[in-house]
């Protein structure tokens, strides 16, 4: 649903974003895996990769982008509020909970974020209400239930 374009099918010019959507999911979930297995590694080494992260994205985007600086308080904000919640933050407790949480609650929750985050578009007018959309979310809603039915059975 979400690369078919609703039943239009696979636009061919996407399909190097889609390839990276791919090494991007396979790299995070890479990440999880290892983080759990390397519970004795302590959290705060999260900031080595946060760090090599953000110099190389600086040195890329210096070298393909041209620098647009945020307008304005609200520009300023959401440029701030990014950098402190999901690409600062996030990471910290993503690896909290995989060394030392609920892995199967965790996943089960993950599935929230690409709902959560459509229903916001929704309500601020950003991205229109469509069957297509709540398709999504009802397969969505089914794969976080069939993630969570081994803890429904605990």
């Amino acid at each position: 649903m979400i690369i078919g374009g609703g039943g239009e099918g696979i636009d061919p010019a996407a399909l190097p974003g889609y390839l990276l959507a791919l090494g991007c999911a396979v790299t995070w979930s890479g990440y999880s895996v290892l983080s759990r297995r390397m519970g004795h590694v302590p959290t705060e080494a999260v900031t080595i990769f946060c760090l090599a992260s953000a110099i190389l994205s600086a040195v890329l985007h210096l070298l393909f982008e041209k620098t647009v600086w945020p307008q304005g308080v609200i520009g300023w904000s959401s440029a701030l509020a990014l950098g402190l919640g999901p690409v600062g933050l996030a990471f910290y407790v993503w690896d909290v909970g995989m060394k030392r949480g609920d892995i199967q609650l965790l996943g089960t929750l993950a599935y929230a974020a690409p709902l959560l985050s459509t229903g916001v578009l929704v309500l601020i007018g950003i991205a229109a209400p469509s069957w297509s959309l709540a398709l999504a979310a009802l397969l969505i809603t089914g794969g976080a239930a069939l993630a969570a039915r081994t803890s429904f059975r605990a």
